[in-house]
C-alpha cells in the first residue's frame, strides 16, 4: 500500500505521457494533469487508510499540485520540471539542517526500517543522503535545461529512479558496519 502511495503516481505520469499521442505540448498537459490527480487520490488514501499523510507526502503533494497547476495553466512544461528540483533541494536543505543542528532527520522517519542503527550510522545516513539528493537538484537542472521534454521524462525514468536505487544499495555497507540489524539469526550450539 505504501509503494503504491508513494510511486502511484509517478508511474500515472509516465504512463499517460507514453500513452498519449500528439504534440508534446498534449502529453505534457495530459500526464501533469494526471499526475496532480493522482498525487492526490494518494494524500487522500494515505489519510483514510493509514490515518495520516506523511510529511514527505505532504511537500511533494503540495509541490506536485502547485507546479503541475502553473503547468497546464501557462502550458510551460517548464514549472514541473522544476519540481524535482525543488524537492531534492529542499530534501538536501533539510537534512543538512537537521546534521548542523545534531538530529539525523531521516532517524525519526525511517528507524523502524533500520534497526539498530548506530547514532554515527545515522549521521552518515543523513550525511550521505543530503549529498545525493544536492546532487540530484543540479543533475535534474542540467538535463531539463538542455533536452526535450521526451529526453527528460526518459531521465526521470531511466535516469534517476535508477541512480537512486543503486545509491540506496551502495549505502548498504556502510549501514550493515554501523550496526543495521537484518534480521537473521545465527543458530549457534550454547556456549560451554
Amino acid at each position: 500500500m505504501r509503494m503504491a502511495i508513494d510511486y502511484g503516481p509517478l508511474a500515472i505520469f509516465f504512463a499517460v505521457n507514453f500513452l498519449t499521442p500528439g504534440l508534446p505540448i498534449v502529453r505534457v498537459i495530459a500526464a501533469t494533469t494526471a499526475f496532480v490527480v493522482a498525487t492526490v487520490i494518494a494524500m487522500i488514501v494515505s489519510k483514510v487508510k493509514a490515518g495520516h499523510i506523511s510529511p514527505m507526502l505532504w511537500m511533494s503533494g503540495a509541490l506536485v499540485v502547485v507546479f503541475g497547476g502553473l503547468t497546464i495553466y501557462f502550458h510551460d512544461e517548464r514549472f514541473i520540471k522544476m519540481k524535482p528540483t525543488i524537492v531534492y533541494a529542499m530534501f538536501s536543505a533539510i537534512l543538512t539542517f537537521g546534521l548542523v543542528t545534531g538530529r539525523p532527520l531521516l532517524q525519526s522517519l525511517l528507524e523502524t526500517a533500520y534497526p539498530g542503527l548506530t547514532p554515527e550510522g545515522w549521521r552518515k545516513l543523513t550525511r550521505n543522503w543530503a549529498i545525493f539528493f544536492a546532487f540530484m537538484a543540479v543533475l535534474n537542472e542540467a538535463v531539463w535545461r538542455n533536452t526535450t521534454w521526451d529526453f527528460w521524462v526518459g531521465f526521470k525514468l531511466w535516469g534517476a529512479i535508477p541512480l537512486t536505487l543503486l545509491f540506496a544499495f551502495a549505502n548498504i555497507p556502510m549501514l550493515l558496519k554501523h550496526g543495521l540489524q537484518t534480521g537473521e539469526k545465527l543458530d549457534l550450539p550454547p556456549a560451554d
